[in-house]
């Protein structure tokens, strides 16, 4: 969004009589010195004013005063100063009504976002104490914390978002509100806490986010699964840095620092199943089946996050699949080519990476893996086969599981280089399904 158009459309509401300012994160972000990201513009004209004087406007927020005008093919939000009358549903007030623009500031959540700018001259004004919170590096709610946070239970989420990401420490009284209200979570839909969630895993920043929403009691409400994770311990010999809570953290710590949310939370949830599967064995401390739970449990928290079954496959592929590369040096060629070709397996190797630097810092999986790849840079990873289903019928294989087997062994042959050309498959065919055939004995 560009500021130079939101003030052209400010100035179409001043020219209209209406008073108009830029508000929330733009103008904090403009005094951190900071790349703003959207521009909201705040005004004394109704929505239905607002509608009359732009010719494309998207009423969606009009019963709480936003109205969304698009203008030069993007699209700003112009919300009418209001005070919320009432709880409502914890997302939402129970009614609005009109209000100045000194009243309008008190209803914000923190004070770093209830700064407003003048459109036109730059001033800022500061009805709620913002700038000092900003030079002490605090994020304060305005007003009764505990009352902002029951007006809306996302904030809580936004409080440890603003505070990993501008490297803010959480006001005292605030931190408090927070821990006494988790429980406002539970009121919030798993959309809106994922968006909040991939906001914070995407962000270099992520480990901090995490140990304050532990901190503050809000992992706990929207993933228990991970503060199970506190004190179980690991076998010292594979993980010197010590419980599965701090190897998580460390994991997260060693990703790249700009990662997509499913390879954020594939890395938050790669060892999900180990608190379950804790056991004090003999010879040492172990997890048995922690791979395949962990799918299973990541495939639920997916689902309470309301992830698009896409992005769901992608993160349940990498919690199964993390410790594959253990097999690597033992693994057939063909079996490694087909792992290779996995749509998850970029970030795969990205995981791995981070999951051994969060330990004993052994990568021993690269140099074959690296090997392969330089030996198939020039060819397809996994090449047309060189026989069909029909082939295998043609050779007297009944349909059924064996001619889905008999392909399955063509083509591990051929990624291996055992079968190079057409003319010796079919002949491989032949033979085994001679073999194969229940007559042919």
């Amino acid at each position: 969004m560009s500021r130079r158009e939101a003030r052209r459309i400010a100035r179409i509401l001043r020219d209209a009589g209406h008073e108009v300012v830029f508000a929330g994160g733009a103008v904090r972000d403009k005094l951190l010195r900071r790349r703003g990201g959207d521009v909201d513009i705040a005004t004394s004209a109704t929505p239905e004013e607002v509608a009359r004087l732009f010719e494309r406007t998207l009423l969606v927020g009009e019963a709480f005063g936003v109205v969304k005008v698009v203008w030069q093919g993007e699209t700003y939000d112009v919300a009418t100063f209001r005070q919320d009358v009432g709880i409502g549903d914890g997302r939402r007030p129970a009614a609005i009504v009109a209000a100045t623009l000194a009243e309008d500031v008190q209803r914000r959540d923190f004070t770093i976002n209830g700064l407003v700018e003048g459109p036109f001259d730059g001033a800022i004004q500061d009805l709620v104490g913002g700038r000092v919170d900003l030079e002490r590096r605090l994020v304060r709610a305005i007003g009764d914390p505990a009352l902002r946070f029951r007006e809306d239970g996302l904030r809580l989420l936004r409080a440890v978002r603003f505070a990993a990401t501008l490297d803010f420490e959480i006001e005292s009284g605030t931190r408090a509100a927070m821990q006494a209200g988790a429980e406002g979570l539970r009121r919030i839909s798993g959309e809106r806490v994922r968006e909040e969630l991939a906001r914070m895993l995407v962000s270099a920043c992520r480990r901090r986010a995490l140990e304050l929403l532990d901190d503050t009691g809000l992992l706990a409400v929207i993933l228990p699964e991970i503060t199970a994770m506190h004190g179980v311990e690991q076998p010292p010999e594979f993980h010197p840095e010590g419980d599965v809570w701090i190897h998580t953290c460390m994991a997260l710590d060693a990703l790249p620092r700009r990662v997509s949310f499913e390879l954020a939370l594939g890395t938050l949830l790669h060892d999900v199943g180990k608190p379950p599967t804790f056991c004090r064995a003999p010879d040492r401390i172990r997890f048995d089946g922690h791979v395949e739970l962990g799918a299973e449990m990541a495939e639920q928290i997916c689902a309470r996050l309301r992830m698009s079954r896409q992005s769901t496959r992608h993160v349940v592929a990498l919690v199964r699949d993390h410790l594959i590369f253990m097999n690597v040096p033992q693994m057939r060629p063909a079996r490694l080519r087909r792992l290779m070709a996995e749509e998850h397996f970029e970030d795969l190797m990205v995981l791995y990476r981070a999951d051994c630097k969060a330990c004993h810092g052994q990568l021993s999986a690269l140099p074959v893996i690296q090997r392969m790849r330089r030996a198939l840079r020039a060819e397809s990873l996994i090449p047309p086969p060189l026989i069909t289903g029909q082939d295998v019928i043609a050779c007297g294989v009944p349909p059924g599981p064996l001619v889905g087997e008999l392909l399955q062994r063509a083509g591990d042959l051929q990624l291996e280089g055992a079968l190079v050309d057409r003319r010796a498959a079919l002949a491989w065919l032949t033979r085994e399904a001679r073999r194969e055939r229940p007559d042919s004995a």
